[in-house]
């Protein structure tokens, strides 16, 4: 399996842990560097590459149908995890994956009160039958409520996810290039590294996820988040309410993730109030 060394940290460590139980070689590759998936790949031995697009918590873009043709031509297939981009900006199926997975937690449900998950094959194949019959033997099938909480919430998704994209875009077009931030981590921004992909592969906006590096170590950083009134703490995302995250915190000891990185997850609310308080938390830097 190849899988990228940037992604959800639950979710690598999930799979860190699940294939050194079955035996399964796991091979990562970086996303901010293309190539190195190529590299990563073996034919005939890769049977999945599993990537995540935006990667949470930096938001690196990787390219869907670049990503598939190089899985398929080593005889592989190609799981994406769209989870951040959501069905609104990205159809990772038209786009040569495989299957798809969403946590549905997140912007499919949108208001923070449902825990779900959606996992989506092209075909119905011998692996769509495995996959049924694992759903269906281990438990994992919603309950009516949470089922009808999820229905309620995709009747919303287009409206408050677009929302969310055009409000993250201004919040990380005024942040850019403060003083007291190194810098701003959002694929709608041109100084976005995959920028160009993003801008591709991502229609309807660049989604409502971002972070910001503060111009300063840990201590300063947990201040920042402290001294926020609007954005309410929180490790998830996705919902109708802004969050934030001083990201290491989450993620422990073994987190890869700058100290000074700030998550933030931008919900509907007025974005000027927003914008202007992570100008007064900034105060502290």
């Amino acid at each position: 399996m190849v899988a990228p060394q940037l992604m959800y940290h639950g979710g690598l460590t999930w799979l860190r842990r699940i294939c050194k139980k079955r035996k399964i070689d796991l091979t990562l590759f970086d996303p901010g560097k293309p190539e190195t998936l190529k590299q990563a790949v073996e034919v005939g031995r890769t049977k999945i590459v599993w990537i995540e697009t935006p990667t949470n918590p930096t938001w690196e873009i990787t390219d869907i149908a670049a990503a598939a043709r190089i899985a398929h031509d080593a005889g592989a297939i190609l799981g994406v995890d769209c989870t951040c981009a959501s069905p609104v900006t990205t159809q990772a199926l038209s786009l040569g994956a495989d299957i798809v997975f969403h946590s549905a937690t997140k912007y499919l449900n949108g208001h923070s009160d449902v825990t779900a998950g959606v996992l989506i094959t092209r075909q119905k194949t011998d692996m769509w039958e495995d996959i049924m019959e694992v759903r269906k033997y281990s438990g994992t099938i919603l309950a009516p409520f949470e089922a009808w909480l999820l229905i309620r919430g995709l009747r919303t998704l287009f409206i408050r996810y677009e929302a969310a994209a055009a409000s993250a875009m201004k919040f990380a077009s005024h942040f850019e290039g403060h003083p007291k931030l190194q810098t701003v981590m959002y694929p709608g921004l041109t100084s976005h590294p995959q920028h160009d992909i993003a801008k591709a592969q991502m229609t309807g906006g660049f989604g409502g996820m971002l972070s910001v590096l503060i111009d300063g170590d840990f201590e300063t950083t947990k201040k920042v988040t402290s001294a926020l009134n609007l954005f309410l703490p929180a490790t998830s995302l996705g919902g109708v309410e802004s969050l934030v995250e001083h990201r290491i915190l989450a993620e422990g000891p073994d987190s890869t993730v700058a100290p000074n990185l700030i998550r933030f997850s931008i919900g509907i609310e007025d974005v000027d109030d927003l914008i202007a308080d992570l100008e007064q938390a900034l105060v502290v830097v």
